[in-house]
């Protein structure tokens, strides 16, 4: 792909352009430095900069939750930081959170004042911290020595780390001052997020009362769904005001589970995450996640020691292209982009739409990435 001037205004073109009010088909979008300042169907206003005719436009993926990518992780350092997201955007998510996993509040602090400045530089949409507010019976790959219930000056010491840049905290609503913890997240203008959690129907649906948003990878890190518990499952997936993410990897969740998920919940209610960690877009081996080694064989990642799943290597391009080829691209958009950007209150990604930032992933007819434009800018891909 040609490198595309930040300020110059061009016109692209294509098979499709997957825009809010539906399909435009053949669609055309114009863009001016960072904007969309146009976008229709038919035949564009003046002959294409870039015509990518046989390709379907959507808008950049949103992900909200991951962790690392490339060989390194945002916990890592700046530089480490930096790669992360580099390698997540040739792979089509133009916004994303640093995800943190579970370490000691003094590294968790540092962590956080680092990576601070690059949400204020707005490489970064925003820090989300998973753990160490966590329910030790559904740890997961969270070191459980290291967890603990949310004491109130804890909470309030990672969230003035973060200087307002950390927007969303993941925790188990059972644990002593779980309640109140989700309060003060949300008073602190961060999403309090509902995962790795033992607890009941009710405590889940009081945490959400108290003003919990987002159910953490659904299904994975909460006891299963059961016809007489119902648990964080049913709480979750029952209740209009939450979002819940899904890992759609094909090994966290069969397929079947996320079709569930999406018929149950709609999807401007489901959001597709990656939870990557570090050897994404790499081989096989042994990698660290946080403070625990992990074995990655045929893509999947394991603690070593123990076998519990630990993170994923899915890149929110194959997530979306899973989702496509099962229940649709317009399905796919809605759970890769435009309800994450909800979620989080980023209203102008998310969507094709003038004035929004011109954020734009191609993708041919089998929903395989073939460009991506972040802020005007065409990426190079990886």
């Amino acid at each position: 792909m040609a490198t595309a001037a930040r300020n110059a205004s061009h016109v692209i073109v294509g098979r499709g352009v997957v825009a809010p009010g539906g399909i435009l088909s053949p669609g055309w979008m114009e863009v001016a430095g960072d904007r969309i300042v146009g976008i229709g169907a038919g035949d564009p206003p003046r002959p294409a900069d870039y015509d990518l005719g046989g390709q379907w436009l959507v808008p950049g993926f949103v992900d909200i939750h991951v962790h690392g990518g490339a060989g390194v992780a945002f916990g890592d350092g700046v530089e480490e930081a930096r790669q992360v997201a580099a390698f997540h955007r040739a792979n089509g998510t133009t916004t994303m959170h640093a995800s943190l996993v579970t370490r000691t509040l003094a590294d968790l602090e540092g962590e956080v004042r680092e990576l601070a400045d690059l949400v204020d530089d707005g490489l970064l949409a925003g820090i989300h911290l998973e753990g160490p507010f966590l329910s030790h019976a559904r740890c997961g790959a969270h070191e459980p020595t290291l967890l603990r219930a949310p004491a109130r000056d804890d909470v309030a010491r990672l969230l003035e780390a973060g200087r307002g840049t950390v927007r969303m905290v993941t925790l188990a609503p059972e644990l002593e001052g779980g309640l109140d913890a989700v309060r003060q997240i949300v008073d602190g203008g961060a999403i309090a997020a509902v995962g790795h959690t033992d607890a009941p129907f009710d405590v889940v649906t009081a945490a959400v009362d108290a003003g919990a948003r987002v159910g953490t990878h659904l299904f994975n890190g909460m006891p299963p769904l059961h016809h007489r518990t119902p648990g964080p499952v049913a709480a979750l997936l029952n209740d209009p005001r939450v979002v819940v993410e899904v890992i759609n990897d094909g090994m966290h969740l069969d397929p079947a589970v996320v079709r569930t998920a999406v018929r149950a919940a709609g999807q401007s209610r489901v959001a597709l995450i990656t939870d990557a960690m570090a050897a994404a877009g790499m081989g096989d081996g042994r990698y660290r996640l946080g403070s625990l080694d992990t074995v990655v064989e045929n893509g999947m990642v394991r603690l070593a020691d123990g076998g519990s799943l630990a993170g994923s290597t899915l890149t929110m391009a194959d997530a979306f292209r899973r989702a496509a080829l099962d229940l649709g691209l317009d399905t796919a958009v809605a759970m890769a982009s435009a309800t994450p950007a909800q979620v989080i209150g980023a209203r102008d990604v998310g969507a094709l739409a003038p004035g929004n930032r011109a954020d734009i992933v191609a993708v041919d007819d089998t929903f395989q990435l073939t460009a991506v434009m972040a802020g005007g800018a065409w990426v190079e891909l990886g």
